[in-house]
Order: structure tokens, then sequence, then C-alpha cells
């Protein structure tokens, strides 16, 4: 592979909806979760959709579908492509999105922290919002200079249980040992670690405040990960650092993480959140 390489990290986003046991969307409820229900459908979506299909996803029928579609579209969240008369979505999204951005205190207090990361160890680095045990949304990354780097894009989402950042839910995020495990059974994983050792790893990373994932997740690429902490005390965001392994200098993954910790800590602390790891 010539120099600059990216290696796109695709696993993140195969399944991730389905991965963690979403199920279908609601089945009922007002107009307006059931709008959202369908742009959760097209976004899953690898193709744009018919109003038959989209309403047999949703369960509503096929004319309180288009009657919503029409709106989705008026609004810019939706584009019919005139030929097939089928919908996906539009750049509206987009817009929302950045402004989402743009407000979030947690994206302006990590960026300067992870550019520095990216700037002292060969990672990406990523600020990830955690949605439950669904899935977690990348809202902010720093990526650096590297022959070969793994890519990942601003909202991306994957299961909330993968990978390193998933140890530190498992350890910080306050659900029971049932839902952990269920949610768990339905990743999937490049060299997947069996639940007891995963449950030990998950053990040592309540005790340093640091997961570690060194292949597991995708073979040849090392993740580490520090739970930054709401005023409850429970993780509600990450910050991640992914490298290619074979980058990594003796020791750079201990240095790695020690900075990803103080990094969560500091965040933690401007976002006026209660650090777990210290109690």
């Amino acid at each position: 592979m010539a120099k600059g390489s990216i290696v796109r990290l695709e696993a993140i986003d195969q399944g991730a909806d389905m991965a963690v046991g979403d199920g279908p969307p609601p089945r009922a409820g007002p107009p307006g979760t059931r709008g959202v229900a369908i742009l959760r459908l097209l976004a899953r979506s690898r193709e744009p959709l018919g109003v038959n299909a989209i309403a047999r996803e949703i369960g509503i029928v096929p004319s309180t579908c288009l009657h919503i579609l029409r709106a989705l579209v008026a609004e810019g969240l939706v584009a019919i492509e005139r030929g097939s008369k089928r919908y996906r979505l539009d750049a509206g999204v987009l817009t929302l999105a950045r402004s989402a951005l743009r407000q979030d205190g947690f994206s302006r207090q990590t960026q300067p922290e992870l550019d520095a990361l990216a700037s002292n160890f060969p990672v990406t680095a990523i600020g990830v919002r955690v949605i439950a045990l669904k899935h977690m949304i990348v809202v902010a990354l720093s990526r650096a200079e590297a022959s070969f780097r793994p890519h990942v894009d601003i909202g991306s989402r994957f299961p909330a249980l993968i990978s390193a950042t998933g140890r530190c839910l498992a350890a910080f995020g306050h659900y029971s040992d049932a839902e952990i495990e269920r949610a768990f059974r339905a990743l999937r994983w490049d060299a997947a670690p069996n639940y007891k050792a995963w449950r030990t790893e998950v053990a040592e990373t309540r005790r340093t405040g640091i997961g570690i994932d060194r292949g597991n997740y995708i073979r040849g690429v090392t993740i580490a990960a520090a739970p930054v902490f709401g005023i409850e005390g429970r993780m509600t965001h990450g910050l991640v650092a992914v490298a290619m392994s074979a980058q990594l200098g003796a020791g750079d993954a201990a240095a790695i993480g020690a900075e990803l910790k103080s990094a969560a800590a500091r965040v933690s602390a401007q976002l006026g959140g209660v650090d777990s790891t210290t109690t």
C-alpha cells in the first residue's frame, strides 16, 4: 500500500443497529415518533426505499407513511428519486447534525484533547456519545499523520459494548449484569473474547479507568478508551484512541491509555461530571 494509505474500519458501521438488538422501529406512536423511525430506517438502508417497504418496516399503513414522508421531504430531511419514487435521506439531516455538534459542549471541550493525542501518538483520536446500551456515535475526532491509519467519520455509529469503549461502558454505565450479558451476546467481533474473559477485562477497566482492546474488535488494531462522566457518575461519553498495532512502540499503549484517562477526567470536570474512576 502507498504511503498515507487509510485503513477504513468498515466493521464499525456494518449492522450497527441490529448488532445491539435494537429490533424493529416503534410500531405505534405519534407522527413525530414515526417520522424519527423512518429517518432511522433510511439511515440503516444501503439503498433508497419505496413507500410500501418503509410502511411495512415501520408497521403503519402506506397512506400514513406517505403523509409523513411528504412532510420530511418538505423539510429537506428526505429526498425522493423521481424515476423510482423511492426515498433516501437528504442534506437537511447534515444541517441538523452540524447544528447539534456546534451546540454540543462535549465536542467543544474534547477537540483540543483529541488534537493533542493525535499529535503525540500515531492514533485516530475519537470522542463518542453513548446512547444507553444501544450504540455510540462519533461526535469529534482528530487524525494523526501516519503512513497507515484507521479511519472513521463524524456520525459513525457502532454497538455500545464493542471494543475498548464497551469495556468502559460495562464498567461505568450502571447497567445490570443481565442487561450487559444480553447486549454482549449480540456483538460481532473479528476475534471475539469469551464472556468470562471479557468480564475479567471489564473488572480491570473498572480498576484502572482505562479500557483496552488488542485486536478483538478488528485484527491488527489496538483501541484504548477512557470514560467521560455525567453529573450522576455514569459514563455518558468516551475518549478513544485507535491505532494500527504494528505502529505502536513498547509502552505506547500504556502511555496512550494514561493520557486518555487524564484527558477524560479534565473533560468530565469541565462538563460538571462526577469521575467514578476515583471513587
